[in-house]
């Protein structure tokens, strides 16, 4: 029986990565409030994709697939979903600096300040994958994180200022886009790239393979 596999987040780059790979997939973001009780990078992202897989996992488990975006996929029907299997995923990524977590500029003026703390030093990009395995009879959860390390060039502030005016930076963590224009402030990574855009597509492989399942 084919697992349906559900993408629990409205990430446009995260779609575009399991495109990238060939797999067939479901949408369905998770809308729920965020709730984190620890301040340390990767148990912040292990709990933000625990917390979307659940929200995700429940509505699949209440209503099926309604209000599912079709991603290439066939959707079951509905008198059908009970005795279907569903794959979900839930993800949340972080950058890290020196412990400190940035998250999503506020504004300009706060995309500008980020980006003058990063110039010219190393910080992390963290990635938490929740994945449910959703059967009939049985439910089972795979969490783990995945850190990705980043050398950032030196920037100058009329860079920094040209940079944030292009509007790139005001939807990242960080407030800078590595697979964007900011690619050409980042001097190297050690890690996975993929990571640092938003999934470990790699390790989500890898992992689901050791449970026998197939996403490509």
């Amino acid at each position: 029986m084919k697992w349906h596999f559900i993408l629990a987040s409205a990430s446009p780059r995260r779609r575009e990565l399991l495109r990238q790979i060939g797999a067939e997939f479901q949408v369905l973001p998770a809308k729920g409030e965020e709730v984190i009780t620890s301040t340390e990078p990767a148990q912040v992202v292990l709990e933000l994709s625990m917390q979307k897989a659940k929200e995700t996992a429940e509505h699949v488990r209440k209503f099926g697939t309604k209000g599912i975006k079709e991603e290439g996929c066939f959707l079951p029907e509905e008198e059908k979903r009970k005795s279907e299997k569903f794959l979900i995923l839930g993800a949340d990524t972080v950058v890290a600096l020196e412990g400190e977590i940035l998250g999503k500029p506020k504004d300009q003026a706060d995309a500008v300040r980020m980006l003058q703390r990063l110039s010219g030093s190393t910080h992390s990009v963290f990635t938490g994958v929740t994945l449910i395995l959703q059967k009939p009879e049985s439910e089972e959860m795979i969490s783990f994180f995945e850190e990705t390390k980043v050398f950032m060039h030196k920037i100058t502030d009329r860079e920094i200022e040209a940079y944030v005016k292009t509007g790139e930076p005001l939807d990242k963590a960080g407030a800078y886009g590595i697979q964007g224009k900011g690619a050409v402030y980042i001097e190297k990574i050690a890690g996975d790239y993929n990571n640092v855009v938003g999934l470990p597509i790699a390790r989500i492989y890898q992992e689901l393979r050791k449970s026998g399942i197939e996403i490509l």
